[in-house]
């Protein structure tokens, strides 16, 4: 196990006197803190590139020219960064880098959610961005399958429904038609969740009608926190409380849960957990978001702020107890939440 440490940056004084930091857990803020030192370091290495993974060891990152599904992460975490900071020179980072997003508005993927929406939802000036890429994914919209498809950017047969084409595309969507995305998280829900075990991917064939795809497999851990980030986020629509009994469904005995559930002894994913929390706190479940918070920072966050242990592809060997910079986002987030930076929908 790490130690935490209270090195880092010291908070603002809008956070030292924000309500949330009063009721914060002590290790909250310096954890908070330690990650976003960590992004300016990032920042410095990768420059007009998007990071990606980093090495567990030498802290390296793997990067995208394009940013491909993750872009918005890195872009949502530079915003973070400088709402915490109050710096103009981060400001000015954060600005760049969601400019540099635009070319996906118009991509054919259900990732412009994860891209546009965590990409500008602590942003202080999008561009305009966010509401180019709802109206295209509106556009995209099919009202015969009632979903947004995850659509073919990323070499996959277009009508597609992945659990990770809901969460930030129900958020982004519903600023241009609230129904649209009732629709597209009601259709994820009941493909997800109607099979036994769940299934996180399904194609749609003309005239046959959905199948389950069997990537990613159903004990896939970050499928259940996708989709219970993506009821969390459905609670701002006018019913977006018509999903009840899920959350039982979603969440497993661990706090940080194996990457996959049929290997229990194989690598966790924190990516996960920061996720679920996130999820939960947006839900009311508080106690149960700390708890998780608590073991990532107690148990993989490191000194100097790289929240290790992300399985980025556990199928393909691909980064499996890595640096994930959608990790570092959403525990920050949730952290930025837990102390009273942001709220979980600014």
């Amino acid at each position: 196990m790490r130690e935490p440490t209270d090195e880092g940056t010291p908070p603002p004084e809008d956070l030292r006197a924000s309500p949330g930091t009063d009721t914060a857990p002590p290790w909250a803020a310096p954890a908070l803190a330690r990650v976003l030192d960590r992004a300016a370091v990032t920042g410095v290495e990768v420059g007009e590139r998007f990071p990606l993974y980093a090495d567990p060891d030498t802290g390296t990152w793997r990067t995208t020219a394009r940013g491909s599904w993750t872009g918005g992460f890195w872009a949502g975490l530079l915003w973070l960064r400088a709402r915490y900071t109050g710096d103009t020179g981060d400001r000015a980072a954060a600005r760049a880098c969601t400019a540099r997003l635009a070319d996906w508005a118009e991509a054919d993927t259900a990732a412009r959610g994860l891209i546009f929406w965590y990409g500008t939802v602590l942003a202080d000036d999008d561009l305009g961005l966010r509401g180019r890429a709802a109206r295209a994914c509106l556009d995209g919209f099919v009202p015969e399958l009632g979903l947004v498809p995850w659509g073919s950017a990323f070499g996959e047969p277009r009508l597609t429904a992945r659990v990770d084409g809901a969460p930030g595309m129900v958020p982004l969507l519903a600023t241009a038609d609230p129904e649209a995305a009732r629709s597209h998280l009601r259709r994820h829900v009941d493909l997800c969740l109607g099979a036994r075990p769940p299934r996180w991917s399904w194609r749609h064939e003309p005239g046959a009608g959905w199948s389950a795809h069997a990537d990613p497999s159903p004990g896939w851990s970050r499928g259940p926190a996708w989709l219970l980030l993506a009821l969390a986020e459905a609670r701002s629509l006018s019913d977006g409380d018509e999903f009840p009994g899920h959350l039982d469904r979603l969440l497993t005995n661990h706090l940080v849960s194996p990457a996959d559930s049929v290997r229990p002894d194989g690598p966790r994913d924190t990516s996960a957990a920061a996720i679920t929390a996130l999820a939960l706190l947006g839900l009311g479940h508080r106690d149960r978001a700390v708890a998780v918070l608590e073991a990532l920072v107690e148990g993989h966050l490191t000194a100097d702020g790289r929240l290790l242990d992300g399985c980025y592809d556990l199928a393909a060997g691909t980064a499996v107890r890595h640096e994930l910079i959608w990790g570092d986002f959403f525990l920050a987030y949730a952290l930025a939440v837990l102390t009273g930076l942001t709220a979980v929908d600014p």
